[in-house]
């Protein structure tokens, strides 16, 4: 099963610019895609429950739906778990 890996973020957040570029580089590296989730158009749409929970800790990776690091990538946590999947 390939790993799932979500960004979630929010417009004019300079971390989660930087979350976003990291990801996009560890990818490239490792082989893995990646998408993002802007919590505040999420919950225009009707899912504000990402914005309650995650809003104050963004950026937020999740890996398979579970929260994995929030306000950086957690980079060798991340290659660790990417490693053993």
């Amino acid at each position: 099963m390939p790993p799932e890996v979500v960004l979630l973020r929010r417009a004019g957040c300079s971390l989660c610019d930087r979350a976003a570029g990291r990801l996009t580089e560890l990818a490239a590296e490792l082989g893995f895609a990646w998408t993002t989730t802007d919590v505040d158009a999420a919950a225009e749409a009707g899912g504000a429950s990402l914005r309650a929970e995650y809003g104050d800790r963004l950026p937020v990776v999740l890996l398979h739906g579970r929260e994995h690091s929030y306000w950086e990538v957690d980079e060798e946590r991340l290659r660790s778990d990417l490693a053993g999947l």
